[in-house]
């Protein structure tokens, strides 16, 4: 059964059919409708799945994914978009990093353990939104107690005081409040004047007048740098999680720090979230959604799939990677420092450029844990020239914004363009094809110089046609020396 949270995570999937995935994917990514149309299905299936009969839902395995196309095509974006805005918990890993058991490096386990961290994460960030600001009002009140501390005359005397008088003087009247603490006339006159400067203050905090008065505060240091000089490079994954277990069996010690007001909001702020949220409460919300909902991106992937049967010189490991991840995508159960987790659903998408090697290098049983396979296409000139302008977060939007932060404004003609997706396309042809990663370095050179000079440039409107592509970049282009090096 799951829990509360976590059904209401699948919820949130009830609402995204694969139509509507593919749009929103649409708002940033610009053609492969293939792959957007796969990984929708897939991402579907995982709602499906939990609407299924008890009897059959774990005989239901997620259908993993392989996307085969060149470098910066939008492989990995497609899938770090579909995570987003699902709500799952997701990380991209690289499977060259992963080494066989044996070899010193990374083994392939690590990477559920990356997941489980930023399920971590992800679930703490929403539990901090939820007490945002009840965690707020409380931190506001300990700055005030650290800006003005309650004076000795305004606290409430510790026990009731004895009811003799003065010789020849006039007796003190005493009066006990509702919460039943003992008051005088001048302990009252003491307080009342307290508490009216403390909301003068409190008004002057909220304006933000005091972010630069400096208080003192009381953090726990972090016996850190010690216990990773204690763990070497390259050591295997439990003694890290042996490293943590000891700090956390230590005592924590207190050091005082004296910071300004600003600085101590932020440190106080993690101290009250630290009390209002319930640790064990966010590691099991995230050990649960790992396994229900957790999306494992592993790219070049084609670098682990060697021509079969060669397995001299330094790429003898590579099919010992491939059987150490086979039991992982099968599904399995891995140690991590919060507990076991089970990987049988956790979706996988794979990718890879496979331009030396084919899938079907791979070894059998990998090759039938990713059932699906998506052949991304190479991209076109009129597809750079929709690059550049129809997603939300477009090359030419980012450089429009970067432009007005200096009070300026940067203008592309259509033919301007054109002739960058044109001399982008050009440059892939005749080098390394590296698909939309080309149009920052072509945007990048020739808005240098208007980049370095726009804070002294007299003249704030900045306007790019054909021409002024073609005259900025022309050198480049034709020198074939230069455009290997700076292209």
């Amino acid at each position: 059964m799951l829990s509360k949270r976590t059904q209401a995570a699948v919820a949130r999937l009830a609402d995204l059919t694969p139509k509507q995935i593919v749009a929103e994917l649409d708002r940033y990514i610009v053609g492969q409708g293939d792959a957007k149309k796969s990984v929708a299905i897939a991402l579907r299936n995982r709602w499906r799945r939990q609407q299924a009969p008890d009897a059959i839902r774990d005989e239901i395995s997620p259908n993993n994914i392989i996307l085969i196309g060149p470098t910066g095509v939008g492989k990995t974006e497609i899938a770090r978009r579909l995570a987003k805005f699902a709500g799952a918990p997701f990380i991209k890993v690289e499977a060259s990093k992963f080494t066989e058991v044996g070899y010193v490096g990374r083994d392939v386990e690590s990477m559920v353990r990356d997941l489980v961290d930023s399920a971590i994460d992800m679930v703490r960030t929403e539990r901090e939104t939820e007490v945002e600001d009840l965690a707020h009002e409380k931190v506001e009140e300990r700055l005030l107690d650290l800006l003005l501390p309650v004076p000795q005359e305004a606290k409430p005397p510790a026990a009731k005081p004895e009811p003799a008088a003065a010789a020849g003087g006039s007796p003190t009247l005493y009066v006990v409040s509702a919460a039943g603490e003992v008051q005088t006339e001048q302990d009252d006159g003491a307080r009342e004047r307290y508490r009216r400067t403390r909301e003068k203050l409190k008004q002057l905090l909220l304006d933000g007048q005091l972010e630069g008065r400096e208080v003192e505060i009381e953090v726990t240091q972090s016996a850190g740098p010690m216990f990773d000089m204690m763990v070497p490079q390259g050591a295997a994954e439990g003694m890290e999680n042996f490293s943590d277990m000891i700090q956390d069996m230590l005592p924590k010690r207190k050091k005082k720090r004296t910071v300004k007001v600003s600085e101590a909001r932020r440190i106080l702020l993690e101290q009250e979230f630290d009390k209002l949220i319930d640790q064990e409460d966010v590691t099991s919300d995230a050990l649960e959604r790992v396994e229900k909902l957790g999306i494992i991106f592993l790219d070049e992937i084609d670098k682990i799939a060697g021509e079969r049967g060669q397995s001299h010189g330094p790429d003898v490991s590579r099919e010992g990677v491939q059987r150490d991840l086979l039991p992982i995508v099968e599904g399995s159960n891995v140690q991590t420092k919060y507990g076991m987790v089970k990987t049988d659903h956790v979706l996988f998408v794979a990718a890879g450029a496979f331009h030396v090697s084919k899938p079907s290098d791979l070894i059998p049983e990998l090759q039938g844990r990713f059932p699906i396979r998506v052949e991304l296409k190479p991209l076109t000139e009129a597809d750079f020239v929709r690059i550049l302008t129809e997603p939300e977060n477009a090359l030419i939007k980012q450089y429009v914004a970067l432009v007005e932060a200096e009070g300026a404004t940067l203008e592309f003609k259509e033919d301007g363009i054109r002739e960058v997706a044109r001399i982008a396309a050009t440059v892939n042809e005749r080098m390394e094809n590296i698909g939309a990663r080309r149009l920052h370095t072509v945007m990048t050179t020739l808005l240098e110089d208007v980049l370095y000079e726009l804070p002294d440039r007299p003249s704030k409107a900045i306007v790019v046609d054909a021409a002024t592509v073609r005259e900025r970049l022309k050198a480049i282009v034709e020198d074939e020396d230069l455009r290997k090096y700076i292209l």
